[in-house]
């Protein structure tokens, strides 16, 4: 207990009724992140002077740290209705209607508070957030350039800003801005930078995204105290096995570990999944349930919760599949729930460490990635990256439905746009330029990567008509279609992942320059466990050098595509791929 809060509730005992006096008692919780006491207070504030709008502001406030974002958001609307002019309640309305996913609303309230206090350099970087995550990447990043307009240091907008013009393939200014926030890394110990957009920043460190990560995870989850150590687990009994994720949906990481967390022994395993995704009524969520022994919801709880549930179900083994990426619960491992706490799969790259200690124990990798900088013990696998035994399947159609030529090789790279660097891309416009009426088949992610791609590719001195994006469609309908491709190019510093896998899984061969940090060398990371290293560039003069040999050598290219189709098949064992994870979590829990 603070001098503080002592002295008001030695205060509150000589004038119970005075509501200012709980009021300042609960904001004094409040930064305590003692959310439960902050909210008690408030409401016994609220009780003695009721409709006051400061009072609804931080019930709300309150509610939103534990984690009841639709409750905060009651509160933000009845203190509103008291005061419309109130831009701080439209902006904490705003940010409780972003997590709750009612985005157009989110952004209408953005607005509110922007009309009523337009230099909030955090309003215009929220806006950003939610223009972003509606798909409208151009305003997100006006709003982002609006932010760094009234806050030169707001670095997390300046992050948003990079990332989003990677997203765009506008890579004006990201040079200079890139530096600006590997140097904000070195010299602001406060500096809040995103560590997933971090990784994609080309020239960034193994070191550098570690530091990132620990700061990452000391700022959010500094406060929390972990719970007492977990009791010695019983002679003989099965190992208990969480795995935590948002992406238990139809998403990547359904083609990955599906089968494999079906495939666990149960005779000496207990698989429950902890789901931060939303229902999607998909059929890959309906695998995922039917994979676990117990399927836990955990959106409606907040962290200090699930962490409690795990202990409750004795979890030994906490194995988190996000990450830092969309919608992360990481925080659960602040409270050290489990008897082992596992990094694997979501997230390429250390999670960084949390007070002195590393917020993971363990890091699962494969000796191809092991040379990275890391927070945890690594802990090898014969490859890191998991599939599935089939992957969706569906008529691949013609050449000429999908926009390709008849005739003409085609290169392909089925990335998302944020991966596509200048560098590479200029690498991808040489090798159009050698190879005659080759084309370069790309995925169409958003109209501005589009647009700006064909621009880069006219200033290069090659039609934008030999660029040919293909258009968002079913899974099964994307990975048949690549069957037309012959040769697929990799990204650089941040490889193809479930892509990568996609197109070996169709005897697609793989071109990959082996980078310094663990995104970096994921396709490396493949093509090793599938005894393909002749496909590892040493640089990416070597792998131009390779696709222009290749792509004019049809006999070495079928060779190449016959190899890869009978090699690449130990990647899609997942009931080997699990007998090894076992054996893994067997050593980890002696």
């Amino acid at each position: 207990m603070t001098p503080a809060i002592r002295q008001l509730q030695q205060q509150l005992a000589r004038a119970p009724q005075d509501p200012a006096l709980h009021y300042e008692l609960g904001r004094s919780y409040l930064t305590l992140k003692q959310a439960e006491a902050a909210y008690q207070s408030f409401a016994q504030a609220l009780q003695l002077a009721p409709g006051h709008p400061q009072i609804l502001m931080q019930l709300g406030n309150a509610a939103s740290q534990r984690g009841d974002e639709a409750l905060a958001a009651d509160h933000f609307r009845q203190s509103l209705q008291q005061d419309q002019q109130q831009a701080d309640v439209h902006f904490n309305l705003a940010n409780s209607l972003r997590k709750l996913g009612l985005h157009s609303e989110s952004i209408t309230h953005y607005q509110q508070a922007l009309a009523l206090n337009p230099a909030d350099a955090d309003a215009h970087n929220n806006l950003g957030n939610a223009y972003r995550e509606t798909g409208q990447l151009a305003l997100a990043v006006a709003a982002y350039a609006q932010a760094l307009k009234h806050d030169p240091q707001l670095l997390h907008a300046k992050v948003h800003w990079i990332h989003q013009k990677q997203h765009m393939a506008d890579w004006q200014g990201l040079d200079q801005a890139i530096a600006e926030v590997r140097m904000a890394l070195k010299q602001q110990p406060q500096a809040q930078i995103p560590p997933f957009a971090f990784l994609a920043m080309p020239g960034t460190s193994d070191a550098e995204q570690l530091q990132c990560a620990s700061l990452w995870a000391q700022q959010h989850y500094g406060h929390i105290q972990p719970l007492a150590a977990p009791a010695v687990r019983g002679p003989g009994q099965k190992i208990r096995l969480a795995y935590l994720s948002a992406d238990f949906r139809r998403h990547p990481l359904a083609y990955l570990v599906t089968d494999v967390i079906a495939s666990h022994d149960r005779d000496h395993f207990e698989v429950s999944l902890y789901s931060q995704a939303r229902d999607d009524a998909s059929s890959e969520r309906a695998a995922f349930i039917a994979a676990a022994d117990h399927w836990v919801e955990i959106a409606g709880l907040n962290d200090a919760e699930v962490a409690a549930h795990m202990r409750a179900a004795d979890i030994d083994c906490l194995i988190d599949l996000t990450g830092f990426t969309q919608n992360s619960r990481s925080g659960v491992a602040a409270y050290r729930p489990a008897r082992c706490h596992i990094n694997w799969l979501g997230y390429p790259g250390s999670m960084g460490k949390l007070n002195g200690q590393a917020l993971f124990d363990v890091i699962l990798i494969d000796e191809t990635i092991s040379q990275g900088d890391f927070a945890e013990r690594s802990v090898t696998l014969p490859c890191y990256q998991p599939n599935n035994a089939q992957r969706p399947q569906a008529g691949a159609g013609t050449r000429a439905q999908h926009g390709l030529p008849e005739q003409g090789f085609v290169f392909c790279s089925f990335n998302q746009s944020f991966k596509i660097t200048a560098e590479v891309f200029a690498c991808w416009m040489r090798l159009l330029q050698q190879v005659p009426e080759s084309v370069l088949w790309l995925q169409a992610c958003n109209p501005w990567a589009t647009s700006h791609l064909q621009q880069a590719a006219q200033l290069a001195g090659v039609l934008p008509e030999r660029l040919i994006f293909a258009p968002r469609t079913s899974v099964d309908q994307h990975i048949a279609r690549q069957q037309h491709a012959d040769l697929m190019l990799d990204t650089s510093p941040y490889n193809a992942h479930t892509t990568a896998s996609d197109a070996l899984w169709l005897g697609i061969p793989l071109l990959t320059v082996a980078g310094e940090t663990f995104a970096a060398r994921v396709s490396a990371s493949l093509l090793h466990g599938s005894g393909l290293a002749e496909c590892i560039c040493a640089d990416w003069a070597q792998l131009e050098k390779r696709a222009i040999a290749l792509a004019n050598d049809a006999v070495a290219m079928q060779a190449l595509k016959t190899k890869v189709q009978l090699q690449a098949r130990v990647l899609f064992d997942p009931s080997s791929f699990c007998r090894h994870l076992e054996q893994v979590y067997h050593q980890l829990l002696q």
